[in-house]
């Protein structure tokens, strides 16, 4: 279960606006990104943590030419450039932190459908895997 997902893809015209969109990843990868800020209530303080998983592409291209035809003695010249840039952030909950008088303790936040998915994934290959073995055998 993902919490929230920040995507951009941008036309990116110079390396400063790619620098730019870098930083802007770099900050939600931050601790921050990742820890909640704490909530006290009477003892206790909670803090959450999430899972942060940040992306980033960039690419830029260029190109030349200078060209000659000696029968019509025309000079072809040309030039191209471009840049691109794109970037992913995710962030999905997996523990609670509980500060109180007793110490600290960390609860797990199961993502259930996660686990449904993985035993579906699973058992739907071993069901393939012997029905080849059945049909080869």
């Amino acid at each position: 279960m993902l919490q929230g997902i920040n995507v951009f893809a941008e036309n990116l015209s110079n390396q400063e606006q790619t620098i730019e969109i870098i930083g802007r990843l770099y900050d939600v990868a931050r601790p921050e990104g990742a820890f909640s800020k704490p909530v006290t209530q009477g003892e206790y303080t909670v803090i959450t943590a999430a899972d942060v998983s940040v992306s980033l592409g960039a690419g830029y291209g260029g190109g030349g030419g200078n060209a000659q035809e000696e029968e019509e003695k025309e000079t072809t010249q040309g030039f191209g450039g471009g840049g691109g840039g794109g970037g992913v952030a995710t962030s999905r909950p997996v523990a609670a932190i509980e500060i109180g008088p007793e110490g600290v303790i960390v609860e797990p936040i199961v993502d259930v459908t996660k686990i449904v998915l993985a035993f579906f994934t699973a058992f739907g290959t071993m069901a393939m895997m012997f029905s080849k073995m059945k049909n080869s055998g």
